[in-house]
């Protein structure tokens, strides 16, 4: 995503952001700003590098003096909304650590345009008792977005961002801020309590079982929170966490089918997983199903990675039948390699049928044939 994302910065929308700034801000060196952006090392800068170069730039051709900058940017902000424009909160992030009060008005501000969940993080590191008390106060803001930046600016694992070890090491202070949002009106908000909580999980699981048995049952908006934040403790079978929303071991459970074919594909094509589960006669019972993949890595390790395929609850005495495909081409977060490939069915954290899948490479596939083999 930050691949495609880098390439939003180019010399129109530069120039065209340059021109309202100076419709602001008539001093505003529009050329020098350009060509200080896109200056040396520009097109080897990554996404993250690029934002910080608008940002460095306009430090360098806005007024010397922050609180005159800011109101500069305060004056065009109605007119740049969306992704691109979070290098104003990134101004805020490099210029404004030594002018508290100051920044917590422009992030408050500029966060409805686009996100200071990042931006907020160094000051967060820099008085984290300050800041975390600025978080409660925005919890109660009549905007979603300044409420939710409440929640996402502190999560211990935000992904893109710096990690926040005090947090991750304790994160008693983020609950009283999730506290107060776990039934937000606004999704947006919500998903971003049951996000922080996920992250927490990950180092706090008792903890955060603690807060979900707490919260379960007081409304449909928080029980959604807590059964997302669980999701992580869920897909590595956590008993607790199962237990708590009904996903108990059904040993009982007979399989009927399971079939996987092709057994051997080229690399980068898919195989087709069929099942068939009998439940025992009696009372309903809640079933999630998931498929486990485990994928060779290079130098003999295995990496295991869940894919949910349903969860619903179902009759006693039902055969209960799926399948999909299953696709092993490359995607951006995961790349495959040639090997044994474990395929295995999984029913409430329990492992009831695995089989192997073989990828080849296409040379090798074609040898095999020449010489008399089989292929796919």
């Amino acid at each position: 995503m930050a691949e495609a994302r880098k390439d939003m910065y180019h010399e129109t929308f530069l120039r065209e952001f340059a021109v309202k700034v100076k419709q602001e801000y008539p001093l505003f060196d529009i050329e020098g700003f350009v060509s200080a952006v896109l200056g040396q090392g520009w097109e080897q800068l990554e996404l993250k590098g690029r934002i910080r170069r608008v940002t460095t730039s306009l430090g360098h051709t806005l007024p010397a003096d922050f609180e005159q900058a800011v109101n500069i940017l305060d004056g065009i902000a109605e007119d740049c909304y969306g992704f691109p424009y979070v290098f104003f909160l990134d101004y805020i992030e490099v210029y404004g650590l030594d002018h508290w009060e100051l920044s917590m008005r422009a992030l408050e501000r500029f966060t409805r345009m686009s996100t200071a969940e990042f931006a907020v993080r160094p000051f967060l590191k820099r008085n984290q008792e300050r800041m975390m008390a600025q978080m409660l106060e925005w919890t109660s803001h009549p905007d979603e977005h300044v409420r939710r930046l409440a929640s996402e600016g502190c999560r211990p694992r935000l992904p893109w961002a710096d990690a926040l070890p005090a947090l991750k090491k304790d994160p008693a202070p983020i609950l009283p801020i999730l506290q107060q949002l776990k039934a937000d009106p606004s999704e947006y908000v919500r998903r971003s309590v049951a996000n922080n909580l996920n992250d927490i999980s990950k180092d706090h699981p008792e903890l955060v079982l603690a807060t979900a048995r707490e919260w379960k049952g007081s409304n449909e908006r928080t029980d959604w929170v807590i059964r997302h934040a669980c999701r992580g403790l869920i897909r590595a079978a956590n008993t607790k966490a199962m237990e708590l929303f009904g996903l108990t071991a059904q040993p009982d459970i007979r399989v009927e089918q399971w079939t996987i074919t092709p057994d051997q594909i080229p690399m980068g094509e898919s195989v087709e997983f069929r099942y068939a589960l009998r439940v025992p006669e009696g009372q309903p019972m809640k079933l999630r199903i998931e498929l486990a993949v485990s994928f060779p890595r290079q130098a003999g390790r295995y990496y295991r990675k869940l894919f949910k395929l349903s969860e619903k609850e179902v009759p006693g005495g039902k055969l209960l039948t799926g399948g999909r495909r299953f696709s092993f081409a490359d995607l951006s977060t995961r790349r495959h390699y040639p090997g044994a490939h474990r395929l295995a069915l999984i029913v409430n954290g329990q492992e009831l049928a695995q089989t192997e899948v073989l990828l080849v490479q296409e040379e090798r596939r074609h040898k095999r044939i020449a010489e008399g083999g089989t292929g796919p």
